[in-house]
């Protein structure tokens, strides 16, 4: 066989294999030798030709253990996993005695998908009967089997169980960790290694730094960079352009640009890298700047080069750069088919205006990159372009391109508005029909039903979801704060709480929101505890619960939580003079304004709408003009909800003149709301004259607020235009609008319980009666005294 060596070495394509094997079959050598057999079934899987590989392996009458295995190693090279795995059950039934060069090829094969890990198992048990378990290639495959199957507490076992834990069998390991994205583990491995006097190599080190950037934490980043340095790695180009993505992913981005510096030979890797650096911490221009150098030293961009750069430039507005970049690429021919770069121009060119470009590449793109559809749908709906994703996800349809996950998800949260949740149904017909039903898609119909008030419709959705993440929890129970359903929010997280699901500061931030509504103070200080014992409460937890103390009537707990804040954004000043504002403390209100001014902070639309707030809560007249007229010096344009605040205050304490003036002077159309305003004012002061001043005006307003309509009639009965009264009842009817009823709530006992007019029976509803009797009893006995007196 020695003599047929050099021949198979010097086989370059799968014409001289052949030829070679045309030779072997003439001199008679594949009848009655194995080595060549193998080595030529070997070569043809090399040449990318195992179908040949198989025919060799057939026409061989007696073939034994090793020959199998050499085929099943083939069939795994070539990704024909199914077929490897169904010669080794055809070698099981044939041989009673398997090799141990077999076990390891086919551990491979059933480390390519989770639908072989029942076999993986049988395989494993033949191995321990086999005897050949201590094996150290045999343990290694093991372990990376269980590993790339996703069965990480598996592979653990089979580490444990090893009889020699090497610098291989620990890589492994720690790299299954981090593929399985179980960084803190594979973190905790590396250190045992370390402490069990493993020495790492540099492969092991990249995998390291790798883990330590998807972490973000920069201590342990720097630790690991230390331990690279007390070892004296050799910091090649892979090694130094690991670290310097591992310190801009922790925020480091001045330790990026060191070891940058320190590389001194600097090829396209090392470029991109501390380009995508530059982009990750919004350093958008250094970025650009940084692919000019790049250029000037005669490095040639790839791929990722010119997809960061463009990112860049999306990001940054540069559309004359980014259409250069885009220039450079069609010159180069480095992607002709927009294969690759086509969602960074989608991207470029929607953020820079340009929607037609943007729709221009998608078409050259056609079914190649779902990932351009994806974006551009993302970026419609995100924007509000309602209209535009769903004809995107419609043509998409159209030309066949099936939709993936990422596509439903974004096309169904554009149909969020209440008037679009029936095209969201047709969607949500299509996800069930073509079974793309993960649990991204289905968080995304939680969010659509519940946004569009169909909380029944997201209560369904959610329940059928087998495994639930906190996403789901917290979407579904967002859901229900939204919608007014608060008890079935506090219900829900009681729920998450004693069954000891994970929970984030989206959770309490929604049931405490569920609280607010309500005014339940009791449990909003239970969840208060909770919070701060599972260490979540920040900077916006603590303004919700800033609005929460305010709204349940505990001013004091809010303006403690507001002076134990270590910084304060916008919201959590606006908070805290909303606070103030409902309380009825103009004073204090207009003194955290001042202060919130003096501190740097720029008011803001919402602040100045809460200023208003307050002031029309305390009757200060005098102080909300000075206000109204003080938005502008800020830059803020007034809007209608401004202008709706102001008129009820003016009207709410007798200045409807005023209020009047101002309508006629706004700069856009009065909706309901502010000539309600107006109004309610009318009705307290009896101003009829006014009402009758503006009776045009009010008989061209057209709106679903019954509010409104039922106001307006009421004033209409009490003056006795009953004529006017009619005319606006019947508006209603032919409307189809009915007045909401109003509710009461209550807390005893640390339970909330809900009266409305006309509802049925409730808790104790026969003693509370019997009390109001009594009571009222009590109230005219008293009257009857007094009056004889």
């Amino acid at each position: 066989m020695t003599q047929y060596m050099p021949l198979f070495r010097s086989c370059s394509n799968l014409r001289s294999v052949s030829q070679l094997h045309a030779h072997l079959l003439v001199t008679g050598r594949l009848r009655r030798d194995l080595l060549p057999v193998t080595k030529l079934i070997e070569s043809y899987a090399f040449m990318g030709s195992p179908d040949s590989s198989r025919l060799v392996f057939e026409a061989f009458p007696y073939p034994d253990s090793f020959m199998y295995g050499v085929l099943i190693k083939c069939n795994v090279w070539c990704h024909l996993l199914d077929a490897a795995i169904d010669l080794y059950h055809k070698l099981v039934l044939e041989k009673t005695q398997i090799s141990k060069f077999v076990f390891p090829s086919v551990l491979r094969a059933c480390a390519g998908s989770k639908d072989h890990l029942s076999v993986g198992r049988k395989v494993h048990g033949r191995i321990i009967k086999s005897g050949v378990n201590e094996d150290d290639v045999i343990e290694t495959s093991l372990l990376s089997m269980y590993g790339q199957t996703g069965n990480l507490s598996d592979a653990e076992k089979v580490f444990d169980g090893m009889h020699v834990r090497d610098l291989v069998a620990w890589s492994t390991l720690v790299s299954i960790c981090l593929e399985n994205g179980e960084v803190v583990e594979a973190l905790r491995m590396f250190k045992c290694m370390v402490d069990d006097g493993v020495e790492p190599d540099a492969v092991t080190m990249i995998s390291v730094v790798e883990g330590c950037a998807e972490l973000g934490c920069l201590r342990i980043a720097k630790s690991v960079h230390g331990q690279i340095t007390r070892k004296v790695f050799e910091f090649d180009e892979t090694l130094s352009n690991s670290l310097l993505t591992m310190y801009s992913k922790c925020g480091d981005l001045f330790s990026s640009e060191r070891i940058f510096e320190k590389i001194v030979k600097k090829n396209a890797v090392s470029w991109t890298a501390m380009i995508s650096s530059y982009n990750r911490g919004e350093f958008f221009e250094k970025a650009l700047r940084s692919f000019s150098e790049m250029l000037k030293f005669g490095i040639e961009p790839n791929l990722v080069t010119l997809y960061s750069v463009l990112s860049s430039c999306g990001l940054v507005g540069l559309i004359r750069e980014g259409k250069s970049v885009h220039g450079f690429a069609v010159r180069r021919e480095l992607d002709p088919k927009y294969e690759s770069l086509s969602p960074a121009l989608v991207e470029l060119y929607a953020e820079c205006g340009r929607l037609s470009d943007s729709e221009t590449v998608l078409r050259a793109v056609g079914d190649r990159n779902i990932v351009s559809w994806n974006s551009l749908i993302s970026l419609y709906a995100h924007r509000g372009m309602v209209i535009e994703a769903l004809c995107l996800f419609r043509e998409m349809v159209r030309r066949r391109i099936k939709p993936d996950s990422f596509t439903l998800a974004s096309t169904i949260s554009a149909c969020e508005k209440t008037d679009l949740v029936q095209l969201g149904k047709q969607i949500h017909g299509h996800v069930i029909r073509t079974d793309v039903l993960d649990e991204f898609v289905q968080n995304s119909m939680i969010d659509m039903y519940s946004k569009g008030g169909f909380v029944d419709s997201a209560c369904t959705v959610f329940d059928q979801i087998k495994h639930k993440s906190v996403v789901t929890w917290n979407s579904m129970l967002c859901g229900f704060s939204q919608n007014g359903n608060s008890l079935e929010a506090i219900n829900l997280f009681d729920y998450m709480y004693h069954s000891f699901l994970q929970m984030n500061e989206v959770t309490f931030l929604a049931v405490i929101q569920a609280c607010s509504n309500i005014g339940s103070l009791e449990k909003g200080k239970w969840i208060h505890h909770k919070l701060i014992v599972c260490g979540l409460n920040d900077l916006f937890t603590d303004t919700a619960l800033i609005d929460m103390y305010a709204k349940c009537g505990d001013l004091n707990s809010a303006e403690t939580i507001f002076r134990g804040m270590s910084s304060r954004s916008i919201v959590s000043w606006s908070s805290m003079i909303n606070a103030y504002g409902m309380h009825g403390r103009i004073g204090s209100a207009l003194s955290t304004f001042n202060q919130m001014v003096e501190s740097g902070t720029k008011p803001n639309e919402v602040v100045f709408m809460n200023v208003l707030s307050a002031c029309g809560h305390s009757g200060s007249v005098e102080e909300g003009k000075y206000y109204f007229n003080l938005i502008k010096s800020f830059g803020i344009l007034p809007n209608s909800e401004h202008f709706a605040c102001f008129i009820d205050l003016l009207s709410r304490y007798g200045d409807l003149e005023e209020a009047y003036r101002t309508i006629k002077e706004m700069p856009f159309l009065s909706d309901a709301t502010i000539w309600g305003s107006l109004v309610s004012g009318c009705r307290i002061h009896r101003r009829m004259d006014i009402i009758k001043a503006m009776k045009n005006d009010l008989s061209d307003i057209v709106t679903d607020d019954t509010g409104y309509y039922t106001l307006l009639s009421n004033v209409y009965a009490e003056e006795g235009e009953w004529e006017e009264f009619r005319r606006t009842r019947s508006t209603m009817k032919s409307s189809n609008l009915r007045k909401v009823p109003g509710y009461s709530a209550i807390e005893i006992d640390k339970k909330v319980f809900r009266f409305g007019a006309g509802e049925e029976p409730c808790f104790q509803t026969g003693e509370i009666y019997r009390f109001l009797g009594n009571f009222k009893n009590l109230t005219l006995e008293a009257d009857y005294l007094q009056i004889n007196e």
